[in-house]
């Protein structure tokens, strides 16, 4: 493979790695082997630190192919904690409010969940990278100031529930560009009557790229370091 010219990989990101740690940890393994100083690296959609699953890296001239991965749809597996929320919609931060779940039923689910498909409007969360007079909404927030963030107009092509048992609720999502997760999770949870947050997510394709295409970084690192020394 020729990882100057341009490569395209796939790869399943670890749990509690960033996007960015993938890519350096990438791009340092190809320079050192390959004895160079600078080589073009970057991914095809951010994933969060508590997310796992398909991300396209492309190195040198492939690195110009990126912004048509990230127009691709993907998809995810989320698993929802009920009547439990967090400041980042996830669990990077700890609980800040609980909610009752009693009344949430399969047959609530079943009623709201087809409500989030098709065009919607989505307000990001205040912890993402979303920019705000040139600054990442994310640093206000830590900075404890508010931020007014606009909506924004996604399209979620399909809600599958895969399971559900209070206080979880599992679903498949395919969707848009630019969607949140995080804020689907948020919004499900008011839609029920509650609160919610992000307890798992796990994206499973981009495009045609499945999870089953996808290396383990480990086993990518050593694959690099045999092709090019032989």
């Amino acid at each position: 493979m020729n990882y100057i010219d341009g490569e395209i990989l796939y790869v399943n990101k670890p749990l509690n790695w960033t996007s960015f740690n993938l890519v350096s940890k990438l791009r340092w393994k190809l320079q050192k082997t390959l004895k160079i100083k600078k080589l073009k690296v970057g991914h095809a959609g951010t994933l969060d630190p508590l997310a796992t699953g398909v991300m396209i890296i492309c190195t040198g001239r492939k690195t110009k192919l990126i912004e048509t991965f990230q127009y691709q749809t993907k998809e995810y597996i989320a698993t929802l904690e009920l009547g439990v929320t967090t400041p980042s919609f996830d669990k990077e931060l700890p609980v800040d409010a609980t909610f009752p779940t009693e009344h949430i039923t399969r047959a609530l689910v079943d009623q709201v969940i087809p409500t989030f498909t098709g065009e919607i409007w989505q307000v990001p969360p205040v912890y993402s990278a979303v920019k705000v007079d040139g600054k990442r909404a994310y640093d206000y927030a830590r900075d404890g100031q508010e931020v007014e963030l606009k909506a924004k107009l996604l399209v979620i092509d399909e809600i599958e529930v895969l399971d559900f048992g209070l206080p979880f609720l599992k679903i498949r999502v395919v969707c848009s560009k630019g969607t949140y997760i995080r804020a689907l999770a948020r919004d499900i949870g008011l839609a029920l009557g509650s609160g919610a947050h992000l307890a798992a997510l796990e994206r499973t394709r981009i495009g045609e790229v499945k999870l089953q295409d996808c290396w383990e970084i480990e086993a990518l690192v050593e694959q690099i370091g045999k092709e090019i020394l032989e």
